[in-house]
């Protein structure tokens, strides 16, 4: 009897220990299979959850790469990280302080006037009634029951039913020159913004004359010094909004000129933010030096930041180099110090607020911005969006710079995201409250999650997959026995192919040692 060739002796051993196996052995098999891989999945999840990255990738990066001649940037990634704790610990802000948009735009000539055209309501409740009580806070005082027609005005803003507040403001101008009722006129019944200006021009002229009188007897007692608080908030009021009516109109260099007199008269009235007024204003103007002078002002540690603050001081940046960027030509030679600059720039401004590049690039649809922004939130980047899309197009580049490495922030960024990177950790409540700012048509953009790591993806697939192999040999055994004698058949077939041509090919006494080996 001729001798078996050795590979196909091999092929008999494995056929017959196969054989042997009974169905108990695959039920047990596949079981403990499964139940591992549901251990691995689970003990993933856990790690993912608490450090954001996956165990076997975290190994795999920190153990392995370095083999293979990886470069780790975990230790520059880490000292970013320790200047922005740093940073974040001598910031201490409101989670979700809702405030003033300082871009907000008319009731009467704008929101109203989009109302007509769409039936939609581009105000929600909630953010006309934060405006209700700015109104009162800023237009009202304890003495306004002296004067009839102030008292009435008093009223006139706690009015929830415009008509009403309108008909009110127009008591009280019966009664005396009122100031507060022509900014209601101004902002709610005039319906194109060279009417509001007209308005708001009688209003100036009725307010700085309360305002030169209460200045005389602001030293006399609370009740003036009130007095006079409210009539300074008033004429502010009057003339930021003068300024912005010219903006709206096109007289932009007047609208500067307005806005600079303004903040030199009032330097204490940060509260404003006239200078986010100024900033657009100059961008409109490509007076870019000029901007870069007011950034320098107010893009400061000890300053509460704004999407305006951050965004424009990376537009600045990415003007210089973004005409001749390339992403191609960067990947091959490295970025320059000024393209460094820029993408930085942009990395900070993403942090401070993910939600603006997407109204940038045009990837979702701008809404009319609400009287009120939650800063960081999808509100603030619909408010800068609005007025400062123009200036990005205008600047060739720019919007591309920012589609090839806004992105990039995300990963930059430690895990879990509260621990911040160069600001203050991002605030979890934005949601919320944004939902409450912005109509119901307006599909709320959300933080951006981290993406699951591939191993999770994985691991999940394999138990899934190992549970349903448990299930069905444990119903159907004896089938399952056949399938998977099927299976490794027709694995260990190539291998037995192999095995043929080497043999075919190697001396049979050299074959024999090797088996023997």
């Amino acid at each position: 009897m001729k001798e078996e060739r050795p590979a196909l002796l091999l092929y008999n051993k494995v056929s017959m220990f196969l054989n042997t196996l009974t169905p108990k052995f695959y039920v047990a098999l596949t079981g403990t299979s499964s139940l591992i891989s549901g251990l691995i999945l689970i003990f993933e999840w856990w790690y993912f959850r608490k450090y954001g990255t996956s165990f076997i990738e975290q190994v795999s990066v920190s153990h392995l790469r370095p083999l293979l001649g990886g470069v780790d940037n975990n230790s520059s990634n880490n000292s970013n990280s320790s200047n922005g704790d740093s940073d974040s610990n001598r910031q201490s802000v409101s989670e979700c302080k809702v405030w003033r948009n300082p871009l907000n735009l008319f009731r009467g000539a704008e929101y109203n006037r989009y109302t007509w055209v769409t039936g939609r309501e581009p105000l929600t409740y909630y953010d006309m009634n934060l405006s209700a009580q700015d109104h009162q806070t800023f237009f009202t005082c304890d003495s306004d029951h002296l004067r009839p027609a102030d008292a009435i005005m008093q009223k006139a803003w706690r009015e929830r039913n415009p008509q009403a507040r309108i008909s009110a403001a127009h008591e009280a101008l019966e009664i005396n020159e009122c100031a507060t009722a022509y900014i209601l006129l101004a902002e709610e019944e005039a319906t194109t913004i060279a009417e509001a200006e007209k308005l708001f021009k009688q209003a100036l002229k009725a307010g700085d004359g309360c305002y030169r009188r209460s200045q005389q007897l602001q030293h006399h007692g609370s009740q003036y010094e009130a007095q006079h608080r409210r009539d300074t908030n008033v004429l502010v009021y009057i003339k930021r909004r003068l300024a912005m009516c010219a903006r709206r109109l096109g007289r932009t260099r007047e609208a500067v000129k307005m806005m600079r007199d303004l903040m030199k008269e009032f330097p204490l009235l940060s509260m404003f933010n006239i200078h986010e007024n100024l900033l657009e204003a100059l961008l409109e103007l490509q007076a870019y030096a000029d901007v870069q002078a007011v950034l320098a002002k107010y893009d400061d540690i000890s300053l509460p930041k704004s999407a305006t603050i951050c965004y424009t001081a990376a537009l600045l940046k990415a003007r210089a180099v973004s005409d001749k960027f390339s992403p191609e030509a960067a990947s091959r030679r490295g970025l320059s110090t000024a393209e460094m600059n820029a993408v930085e720039a942009i990395h900070r401004a993403v942090e401070f607020n993910p939600h603006v590049p997407k109204y940038l690039l045009e990837m979702k649809s701008l809404i009319l911005p609400p009287e009120h922004i939650l800063k960081r939130g999808d509100s603030e980047a619909i408010a800068y969006a609005f007025f400062h899309l123009a200036h990005w197009k205008r600047v060739e580049g720019a919007l591309n710079l920012l589609h090839c490495t806004w992105e990039g922030t995300f990963r930059m960024i430690p895990y879990p995201l509260e621990k911040g990177h160069l600001f203050y950790p991002y605030p979890i409540c934005t949601e919320t409250a944004d939902r409450e700012l912005l109509p119901s048509f307006h599909e709320v953009s959300v933080y951006p999650k981290k993406e699951l790591p591939f191993f999770i993806l994985f691991t999940a697939g394999l138990c899934s997959f190992t549970a349903m192999l448990a299930l069905l040999t444990h119903q159907f055994p004896e089938l399952m026995g056949v399938f998977a004698k099927a299976f490794l058949s027709t694995l260990f077939a190539p291998l037995n192919f192999v095995m043929e041509k080497v043999e075919s090919i190697l001396p049979s006494s050299l074959w024999h040692q090797l088996t023997r080996i």
